[in-house]
């Protein structure tokens, strides 16, 4: 028997991993189904949180974590399915001493004010008040009263864009392992913060957000506190729960409201400096911008890993309406064009999602498939039609369909803030304010159900932190 293996048998502890995991614009009209899900279970799922469990003594139980490409809102029907599941696998696991919820925290579903906290809830029934549950979230996730009296810790990405998700799933893997083997129950307390932006406009790499975001490690030496988060929200979700939030896993709460406070002060008072750190206009403007050299357009408003639909043809009409030389639309999904050109040169793209904008008629000059893409050539411009929606956002998925960034004088991807990768090449970019369920005009998008007063939507200054741990307010 190897030592693992006999590490295993004398495990002390029980915990299981696992959670449902993406982002819902309550603007898009294509629902998540079943199918838009990605299921990960087993060793893969081990090895996606890599933490040493056994180290502490732990015996980990994976359960199964469904994750998908941000989209439209998901189906009752199908969060309802997913949920009763992960409960029934976890009733079979006995002696459970911890839960691992691998989460994003900004799902919609129609009748569910508040899904995360209805999963977690349901969890919590399940194992008991005895059992540490702690979580991770995204940084544009929601938070609620219901969420944070139901868990006992509380980790959330701190870049974005996201290049720390493993070491948040280390926190908060650290922390539910620390809590067990040294036997005590860590406080989650949070703090609302009525201010509501794009991820676009707060990216952690660039001031304002990147020194608040530094601060959260000073923050973590403090006694009494293991982890310092705050939540940027969701814009493109008009639910009542949309808000920004600080938050704080502690051994005081006491202590953990003074780090809360502080965080949520800070970024209200740099609420007006919040802004895309990438040039911004309409497509004309970005085509008027566009000089000799390379240069990447991102045609936001459809970016399909902040939940648009991912199929708007409008900035591809344009695009193909104006001489700009070799440009390389990378891409735009639509199975039925995509399902046409296997079959001809002829196809049509566009609304085929119901993401409204005009619907195209092209002829292909030439077509190659790949990964799941039709590489076609029409005038001079170089499209990437994907039978399923997705992003392009690494130089990988250039290269895997054998195309040379180089051979271009635009790039245009739907996108938002540019991906790690593409701001690495240091080239001039343009984010065009397009039409999509995910506009970053946020003065156009419709607030119905959202709370007031939350700024930008209306301007005010009148706001004092409050400071819960889910059930009351702490001092």
């Amino acid at each position: 028997m190897s030592e693992q293996d006999d590490r295993k048998l004398t495990a002390s502890k029980n915990i299981a991993i696992g959670g449902i995991s993406t982002e819902c614009s309550s603007y898009s009209p294509l629902y998540q189904k079943e199918r838009d899900f990605t299921i990960v279970e087993g060793q893969e799922l081990l090895d996606v949180v890599n933490f040493p469990f056994a180290d502490y003594d732990i015996e980990v139980h994976p359960v199964f974590f469904n994750k998908s490409v941000p989209g439209g809102p998901i189906e009752s029907n199908y969060f309802d399915q997913i949920k009763d599941k992960f409960i029934e696998e976890l009733k079979l696991i006995d002696n459970l001493d911890g839960v691992l919820l691998l989460m994003h925290g900004a799902m919609f579903v129609d009748a569910i004010e508040d899904p995360e906290g209805d999963f977690i809830a349901s969890v919590r029934e399940t194992v008991g008040q005895d059992c540490i549950i702690s979580v991770s979230f995204d940084l544009h996730g929601q938070i609620t009263d219901k969420i944070v009296k139901n868990i006992d810790a509380f980790a959330a990405f701190r870049t974005a864009p996201h290049i720390d998700v493993k070491d948040t799933y280390r926190r908060s893997s650290m922390m539910l392992a620390k809590a067990l083997q040294e036997n005590y129950r860590p406080y989650v307390v949070w703090s609302a913060i009525p201010l509501l932006v794009s991820g676009e406009m707060s990216s952690t790499f660039v001031e304002p957000c990147q020194s608040i975001y530094e601060s959260f490690k000073l923050y973590d030496q403090e006694p009494g506190i293991l982890d310092s988060n705050l939540m940027i929200g969701y814009v493109w979700a008009d639910t009542q729960r949309a808000t920004a939030s600080s938050v704080v896993t502690c051994t005081n709460q006491s202590s953990g409201s003074v780090i809360c406070k502080s965080i949520a002060k800070q970024y209200w008072e740099v609420r007006k400096e919040l802004k895309s750190d990438m040039k911004t206009g309409d497509i004309k403007e970005a085509i008027d911008w566009l000089g000799e050299d390379f240069s990447i357009i991102a045609d936001s408003g459809d970016n399909p890993t902040a939940g648009g639909v991912g199929e708007r043809a409008d900035i591809l009409k344009v695009i193909l309406d104006t001489d700009i030389g070799r440009t390389l639309f990378a891409g735009i999904a639509s199975k039925s064009a995509y399902d046409e050109l296997k079959k001809g040169n002829k196809f049509k793209i566009g609304g085929t999602f119901g993401g409204s904008g005009p619907s195209l008629e092209l002829k292909a000059e030439s077509v190659y498939f790949k990964n799941q893409c039709a590489i076609v050539e029409v005038k001079d411009t170089t499209i990437v039609i994907s039978e399923v929606r997705r992003p392009f956002h690494n130089l990988t998925d250039f290269i895997d369909l054998m195309l040379d960034l180089k051979d271009f004088r635009l790039l245009v991807v739907k996108s938002g803030y540019l991906s790690p990768e593409l701001q690495e090449l240091s080239v001039p970019s343009f984010m065009v304010l397009s039409e999509g369920a995910v506009n970053q005009d946020l003065s156009s998008i419709k607030n119905i159900y959202r709370k007031r007063k939350t700024y930008p939507f209306q301007d005010f200054d009148d706001f004092i932190p409050e400071v819960s741990n889910g059930l009351n307010l702490i001092g």
